[in-house]
């Protein structure tokens, strides 16, 4: 057993590796493409510097690209693929909690020990070799490479590969050769440095297609999937497009829109089993082979579509988890959002939006979108509360700097309960009711205790009412509260 003063050593250790890792952290800005052209063929001089040239050329590799859906589309096949008893590698983005969440290994995300072991062997390597013209790689970057050395360390016999931003330049598309690779639902996000056209964005998205290797995507808007055909015919790409899983195929992601997602995984593990040489027979019930079944009812990923009763009052207040911060990913989140309150209201309840995006999302195209599905589906929000990722309060840098971003966040959580009043106002109207007397509709707190303190203090007043809250709009903002509500 490891005594205490062994496993402070191992803490500290750790601690020591993520002080490292966010010395990487750069301020993302708006890059030209000769910048990201520049910092993409970078990775090519870090995995010679690491020795991992060869290593990665044998790694068998599913790579996905795709605007929402890629992080469900990886868990089903990583769960697919365990099934098989294959030694899976899933390297996804972003993280809620520890960053060690990014790197699993058969389903299990990587130990202390070893990410610090692994983390310093690459971190020192690419410190000895950098300078001016080589500078250190930057945080995702360095998430990417060392996922790789991971991987192929830890020789896995399958790697799902998640795309960070993109497709194109992105970090994991330093890969030459990937098995098969798939493009998820494509749609607005990330527009600054993507495009403000679907056009221009399925056209970074479809940077991951490689000459001959197999691909598969979803239905698509015309203008995204005419371009994805055009790249896809002029590398000689097989590109298949697949439709949604029957309904009644159980699945452990919840919502709608995963029977779409988890088809593209079925298409994906298909394709990578028949490439490496295993076949199954097809259940006669659905189609599917009972491994393919339990993989899918298996999956799980955190942040998404999670209830989490409160750990102080679990029979008051719960909480509905979803990460959801693109337009559309925020309609298939209200939808499911409403359906679990139509099943679950045995008692009075009230819902509750608990919210928060990132300056460089337009809520103007995700609160509408969230509060006109809800309504339409017979569930309106008694209150909204704003408030700022925690992690703004966790930033490396001087205090002055640390304010300053603290009091930019609380001028944008006003900017938002501006937009939600005005919405409010505008619905009031179309239905001719007077609003003169409504209690107000939206608080703003300068951090997330206060406001999970203030839904616990209303909680305990009210105790004949359920509160359901929604938490949304970042997937930081979910791993902030699981962090608080867990402590």
């Amino acid at each position: 057993m490891a005594s205490e003063e062994d496993e402070d050593e191992s803490s500290a250790r750790y601690q020591n590796a993520l002080d490292a890792l966010s010395s990487l952290i750069t301020k993302r800005s708006l890059f030209v493409n000769k910048n990201q052209s520049h910092r993409f063929h970078l990775l090519f001089h870090y995995l010679k510097a690491l020795e991992l040239e060869e290593a990665v050329s044998q790694l068998k590799i599913i790579h996905v690209a795709g605007t929402k859906g890629k992080g469900s589309t990886c868990t089903f096949s990583e769960s697919i693929l365990r099934g098989y008893g294959l030694r899976t590698g899933l390297f996804t983005s972003p993280h809620l909690i520890d960053v060690r969440e990014r790197f699993r290994l058969n389903g299990i995300e990587i130990s202390q020990e070893k990410f610090v072991d692994y983390f310093w062997c690459c971190f020192h390597k690419l410190k000895e070799k950098s300078s001016n013209e080589i500078p250190m790689p930057t945080y995702f970057c360095f998430l990417a490479l060392l996922a790789f050395k991971i991987f192929s360390t830890e020789q896995v016999d399958v790697v799902i590969l998640e795309v960070g931003l993109g497709g194109r330049y992105d970090a994991t598309n330093v890969i030459q050769k990937p098995v098969v690779c798939g493009i998820t639902s494509l749609g607005y996000d990330h527009m600054e440095i993507l495009g403000h056209t679907l056009a221009e964005i399925a056209a970074e998205k479809a940077g991951i297609f490689k000459s001959g290797v197999p691909a598969f995507t979803v239905p698509q808007p015309d203008e995204a999937m005419r371009v994805l055909n055009e790249k896809a015919s002029k590398l000689e790409v097989k590109l298949q497009v697949v439709e949604p899983l029957d309904s009644s195929q159980r699945l452990g992601l919840q919502g709608e829109h995963q029977f779409l997602n988890a088809s593209l995984a079925v298409a994906l593990c298909s394709t990578f089993l028949q490439k490496i040489g295993i076949e199954d027979k097809n259940d006669d019930t659905n189609g599917l082979p009972e491994r393919f079944i339990s993989g899918l009812s298996n999956a799980y990923l955190m942040g998404r579509a999670m209830i989490v009763p409160d750990s102080e009052l679990p029979e008051e207040i719960v909480f509905y988890l979803d990460g959801a911060h693109s337009p559309e990913s925020m309609e298939a989140c209200a939808t499911w959002f409403s359906q679990q309150v139509k099943e679950r209201n045995k008692k009075r309840s009230e819902q509750i939006l608990l919210f928060n995006c990132m300056s460089v999302r337009d809520p103007c195209l995700l609160l509408p979108r969230l509060r006109t599905k809800c309504t339409d589906q017979g569930v309106e929000f008694k209150k909204a509360v704003f408030v700022p990722n925690m992690s703004v309060y966790n930033q490396v840098g001087s205090q002055s700097k640390i304010e300053q971003r603290v009091d930019d966040s609380i001028t944008w959580q006003f900017g938002l309960k501006r937009l939600w009043d005005n919405l409010a106002r505008g619905e009031a109207k179309t239905k001719s009711r007077s609003d003169s007397k409504e209690e107000e509709r939206s608080l703003v707190f300068s951090s997330l205790p206060l406001a999970v303190d203030w839904l616990r203090d209303s909680a305990r007043r009210s105790q004949q009412v359920r509160f359901q809250v929604l938490v949304t709009g970042s997937l930081h903002l979910v791993g902030d509260l699981l962090r608080l509500i867990k402590k």
